[in-house]
């Protein structure tokens, strides 16, 4: 999303907004999808609750760190740390995932890290076409 937004020329203040709005309004809806889903599976009440508001707080608090980091630098610098930053993030999750499930966790970074390369391409391209069509 960043990379979207600094690609079409969106101020920061924007960008903030665009990382509060996921960091809240998304993640509550993403959070709440995945309590009914482990309802359906018949999981114990509270410990889909647990599950549910711990999803909710990490994903909040990695969205908050990247608002911070946009606070603290400017668009061009931001970008460039943020995209650091999230590469960071993915593969020391990705790591303890793998760790937990005895996997390979350079195979599995890797892969990890080629679908983030691919959002990130994507975002890229919906900034340029927004910045170039889109007045």
């Amino acid at each position: 999303m960043i990379v979207g937004f600094g690609t079409a020329g969106v101020s920061s203040p924007t960008i903030i907004a665009g990382l509060l709005i996921v960091g809240l309004a998304d993640n509550l809806t993403d959070s709440l999808s995945i309590h009914i889903y482990q309802e359906s599976e018949r999981l114990e009440q509270r410990a889909a609750f647990r599950a549910t508001i711990g999803n909710f707080a990490a994903r909040l608090i990695i969205s908050l760190s990247f608002v911070f980091l946009a606070l603290m630098f400017s668009t061009a610098a931001m970008i460039l740390i943020c995209l650091v930053w999230g590469a960071l993030l993915l593969a020391t999750l990705t790591w303890f995932v793998a760790k937990n499930q005895n996997a390979n966790v350079v195979t599995e970074a890797l892969k990890h890290l080629a679908v983030a390369a691919v959002v990130i391409g994507a975002s890229l391209a919906t900034g340029t076409f927004i910045n170039a069509y889109v007045e």
